[in-house]
């Protein structure tokens, strides 16, 4: 029998890729960024490390705006910094 392939996604802060339930999905909505834990929600997706360096890494880089193609503010994606920072804990 063969092995099933583990599906791989890349962070978007450290350009690491890990197994996808290793990172952290989060999508553009009308309300703004969202983590979208259990992978299921509608929309265009990025990935991120559970981790708030790389959070920060991907707003310096503006790689939620380039990844999810819409514009994203700067408050959305601290917002969201903050989430991953209560979900680690």
């Amino acid at each position: 029998m063969t092995e099933k392939k583990v599906p791989e996604r890349r962070c978007i802060g450290c350009m690491q890729s890990k197994p996808k339930k290793e990172l952290i999905r989060v999508i553009a909505s009308e309300e703004g960024l969202q983590i979208d834990i259990k992978g299921k929600l509608p929309g265009r997706g990025a990935y991120l490390c559970p981790n708030s360096d790389c959070a920060k890494l991907a707003i310096k880089k503006n790689a939620f705006s380039r990844n999810l193609k819409t514009e994203v503010s700067r408050e959305d994606a601290e917002a969201v910094i903050q989430q991953i920072a209560e979900l680690s804990r």
